[in-house]
């Protein structure tokens, strides 16, 4: 593993953290804001009950470290 780089385990700690994180982030940053994103992954929910939902990503389909993986995996745990 290169200097700057998280281990799989880290990431994904960290990637739902950052999903969930409060309006006190927003803040600090003129440019990025979060408080969209438990709206957004709430909506994507409701709509894949109704219908396949897709979602791209650069990776390979068949790659198993990516954030598909892990919001596919949020969607239908029930933790949103």
């Amino acid at each position: 593993m290169e200097a700057g780089e998280l281990e799989w385990k880290d990431y994904v700690s960290q990637y739902k953290a950052e999903l969930f994180l409060s309006d006190d982030i927003d803040a600090g940053n003129r440019t990025i804001k979060n408080h969209g994103q438990k709206f957004t992954l709430r909506l994507v929910k409701e709509l894949a009950r109704r219908q396949p939902v897709t979602v791209l990503c650069q990776c390979a389909e068949e790659e198993e470290r990516c954030y598909r993986h892990v919001l596919q995996k949020l969607i239908l745990s029930g933790s949103i």
